[in-house]
């Protein structure tokens, strides 16, 4: 099991650090996987800083999440009231998965016939004399697609699109089997429809960035290109929209009953969508709580559901706020206590007067009936939202208005590091198997799992400052968020 941890330091760089890579024993239970991850959080000293989690779909996952909110909820961020983050890119390969289905028989004609091609050299320059011939570039290789990850079969079937008469070329000269003139127009069809999944898999898939106020948009995208007519333009279009659609209820959306209506959900929160989530979506000063109740417009069956969604978040947010306000205040409090220790000169008349001045200013100020300021959560929310420019920097953005927000930006650092996938700390899984091949089967599992926290730990972004530091109780005031897939 990998686990990974993502956090924002107080100048608004995010650090992505795998923190564990420890072999867990059969059977992979929720229990083994909650004992595992507290046992690292422990030997860092970092359990209270765990804010989020963000695993795949396994029941194993879910149970781990129940168990850590069930024992440790004291010490998590308002009991665990959102730690369990569902990965975003495996439902997203659920769903298309599902979509693809449909085309698959056209799949598995290409995947066949690019087999039968890269399974020799002499093929392989058979098929690049074709390309030659029709104009196109040779290619050293044909990458083959992994079948459950399905953009490694988009990318597939898409470069397959491009060498369409090369293929069928190779296939009459060699006696394969090609896909048919309507599989090839389904399956291109298909794939462009499928592209704008492909960009949503790559950009909630990134670590070295914030991705989780992408959600609600990512959710809406999907919705319409799902629900519009003018993406359907054919019965194979209309067949795939349909067939995602019932996964996306599932997930994301509404429960309908025999004639098509949505109904309430029964046994399972009303549209299962993280509150976590949408409070970082509303950090976005560019759509803030108008952004959530636009998504909730999309996603809701009735007005009153609308409502009380949005209401539901916003109480939440002030929820968090004020234990933010909390914490900081005890923080300050500690420090100014701590700084004006050793300082007190008994006796000096001079301190007794400045002491008696404070406390005439106190008196005043008490005295005044004056109206109580507004409140930062009142004001960010009160002002208007900020110009959508194409390359706007939402950490850079909270880190020039930290001052004008010294709670809320502090929020934002934890809300916006939780990770909206998996994919960063799955790809440790195929580091760990170049590492530990046929030429190092007798390295220990400790040997390992430091070659692969050190390769990811001496990873330097172009304008990173000290990343590799540590993450540790002394150094870091940030809450953690993890991502923890089991292998």
């Amino acid at each position: 099991m990998v686990v990974t941890a993502h956090y924002i330091t107080p100048d608004f760089k995010i650090k992505k650090k795998i923190i564990s890579f420890k072999e867990v024993k059969y059977p992979h239970s929720g229990f083994a996987i909650e004992e595992a991850l507290v046992s690292c959080l422990t030997e860092w000293g970092i359990r209270k800083k765990l804010f989020t989690l963000t695993v795949d779909n396994a029941s194993n996952n879910n149970t781990a999440c129940d168990l850590l909110v069930d024992t440790h909820k004291y010490e998590l961020m308002l009991e665990g009231a959102h730690l369990h983050v569902r990965c975003c890119a495996h439902i997203l390969n659920i769903l298309v998965q599902d979509g693809m289905k449909i085309i698959h028989e056209g799949i598995k004609k290409i995947r066949e016939l690019l087999k039968h091609i890269v399974s020799s050299p002499s093929r392989m320059q058979a098929f690049n004399e074709i390309a030659v011939v029709n104009g196109l570039p040779t290619k050293r290789g044909i990458a083959l697609d992994i079948p459950n990850r399905w953009n490694s079969t988009f990318k597939m079937v898409a470069e397959a699109i491009k060498y369409k008469t090369v293929l069928n070329s190779y296939a009459n000269q060699h006696a394969e089997i090609p896909p048919n003139e309507q599989e090839w127009s389904t399956t291109d069809s298909i794939c462009k429809f499928l592209k704008t999944f492909e960009e949503a898999t790559k950009a909630i898939s990134a670590h070295r960035k914030p991705t989780s106020y992408m959600f609600l948009p990512l959710i809406v995208s999907i919705w319409d290109a799902l629900d519009n007519p003018s993406w359907q333009t054919s019965v194979a279009l209309q067949d795939l929209a349909a067939a995602m659609r019932i996964k996306f209820e599932k997930y994301w959306g509404r429960d309908f009953d025999e004639s098509n209506q949505p109904i309430p959900r029964r046994n399972k929160k009303d549209y299962d969508v993280n509150l976590g989530i949408v409070i970082a979506t509303m950090l976005d000063p560019r759509g803030k709580a108008e952004y959530a109740e636009f998504f909730y417009q999309k996603i809701c069956s009735n007005i009153d559901q609308i409502d009380s969604s949005v209401d539901a978040a916003l109480v939440w947010m002030k929820k968090y706020f004020l234990e933010y306000e909390q914490r900081l205040r005890r923080v300050n409090a500690y420090s100014v206590t701590y700084s004006s220790e050793g300082s007190i000169c008994v006796g000096s008349p001079v301190l007794a007067k400045r002491q008696l001045g404070s406390k005439f200013a106190n008196f005043k100020s008490s005295r005044r009936k004056t109206r109580p300021p507004k409140s930062e959560f009142d004001i960010y929310f009160e002002e208007d939202c900020v110009e959508d420019i194409e390359k706007f920097d939402i950490l850079t953005w909270w880190k020039a208005h930290a001052e004008k927000f010294p709670i809320l930006s502090v929020m934002a650092r934890d809300f916006l590091a939780i990770p909206l996938s998996t994919v960063s700390s799955e790809s440790a899984f195929s580091l760990g198997g170049r590492i530990l091949g046929e030429s190092r089967s007798s390295l220990t599992p400790e040997m390992l799992e430091a070659l692969v926290c050190g390769k990811d730990w001496l990873f330097k972004e172009k304008d990173a400052d000290n990343e590799g530091q540590q993450i540790s109780e002394d150094q870091t005031s940030e809450m953690v968020t993890f991502v923890t897939p089991s292998d």
